[in-house]
């Protein structure tokens, strides 16, 4: 909003400095002190209302015993985030852009799955939350609202003169693109945000590890918006230029800043969770900017974290099945999972695996970067 305002005084009345509200990198710079300075606001207020409402954490039996003393702090608090990327991106992107469009409603649709899930909850005390195929199914409808509106705009999604709506660019190699097709293109683009939301949802058991982890992985995400949307950056690299792509960098900027703010709450020991509303939300938001920008097969590296995370629970279900099927009882490979509950019972500080976890982060998304580079 406030893009198309200062653009229409700059036009009118030409001030000194009144082009600055063009450039994309000033715009991201504002949205996310805009975004930092909102989750730090409006913390506070939301944590005092949701211990009013007595919208706390149950004691998770799943997890380590450490964690029933846990039991009461405020969840919902992605309520916080939230409100701190959108209405940022709002104000200084360009709300007409239908890359703008796409993750706004992505972020919003799977921010409402969460806090229905966690509303159930907390709430109206159902254990279980939403049940699990009702926001399988909420993650799909995402899914397929942005691969058909990708299918539906050639022109955003062309690189000197080729279609790529279909295909997505592969790390390492220079000119090897990868061509699903039209149908399976949808599937796997359902999958990848599917899997990529339910992901950063696994990775939220510690104080801090989410937040953290997902304003690192969104720092490199951001750049890579912007080179993609840049002509001259993304043709000395050799990547798919889109046309617009680049005001996704509002969006990242803007989910950085938000994320940090709610960090200074979320830091153990926790003041508030972010819950279902916030985890499915970022992770959600992740996996459709990375599919938005063509460069899905960079997600296990940048958000290599959630990767582990989500093939942590995938292998200790899967063995327990087997090793039940074939020795009579179910065998574990870790003492628990997702990994970081393994750390736990390793003996490891919840403060130390959450530390050690944005020192991973940091170097995963320094090797995401380096893949523009080293093809």
């Amino acid at each position: 909003m406030f893009y198309y305002l200062f653009n229409w005084i700059n036009r009118a009345f030409t001030p000194p400095g009144g082009d600055l509200f063009r450039y994309l990198t000033f715009r991201s710079a504002l949205a996310a002190m805009t975004a930092l300075a909102l989750s730090l606001w409006s913390g506070p207020r939301i944590i005092a209302r949701l211990k009013e409402l007595q919208i706390g954490e149950q004691g998770k039996v799943e997890a380590p015993k450490q964690h029933l003393a846990k039991a009461g702090t405020p969840t919902m608090g992605g309520l916080i985030i939230l409100i701190s990327i959108i209405i940022p991106t709002l104000l200084w992107g360009d709300v007409g852009n239908l890359f703008i469009i796409l993750i706004v409603l992505a972020t919003l649709f799977l921010g409402g799955v969460g806090f229905l899930d966690d509303y159930l909850k907390v709430v109206k005390k159902k254990r279980k939350g939403l049940i699990g195929r009702y926001k399988i199914m909420g993650q799909i409808a995402v899914g397929l609202l942005v691969a058909i509106t990708i299918l539906y705009s050639p022109s955003l999604f062309k690189y000197a003169g080729v279609d790529i709506r279909t295909s997505t660019t592969v790390p390492f190699f220079k000119d090897l693109v990868f061509e699903f097709g039209p149908v399976f293109y949808v599937i796997f683009v359902i999958l990848v945000i599917t899997a990529t939301s339910n992901a950063v949802n696994l990775t939220d058991g510690l104080d801090g590890l989410s937040a953290g982890t997902v304003a690192i992985a969104f720092i490199p995400i951001g750049i890579i918006a912007y080179v993609s949307g840049n002509l001259q950056m993304s043709d000395y690299l050799n990547i798919p230029y889109l046309k617009g792509a680049g005001e996704l960098t509002v969006f990242c900027s803007a989910l950085v800043g938000a994320s940090l703010g709610f960090l200074w709450y979320n830091a153990h020991p926790a003041e508030v969770f972010m819950g279902d509303t916030g985890s499915l939300a970022l992770g959600g938001a992740m996996g459709t900017l990375m599919v938005l920008c063509k460069k899905e097969f960079v997600l296990p590296i940048v958000g290599g974290i959630f990767f582990l995370e989500s093939i942590s629970v995938i292998l200790q279900t899967g063995y327990f099945k087997l090793s039940r099927r074939m020795y009579g009882e179910g065998r574990r490979i870790f003492r628990m999972a997702p990994l970081h509950h393994h750390f736990e019972l390793c003996g490891w500080a919840e403060s130390k695996i959450v530390t050690r976890a944005y020192i991973a982060a940091i170097i995963l998304a320094i090797l995401a970067l380096t893949t523009f580079k080293v093809r």
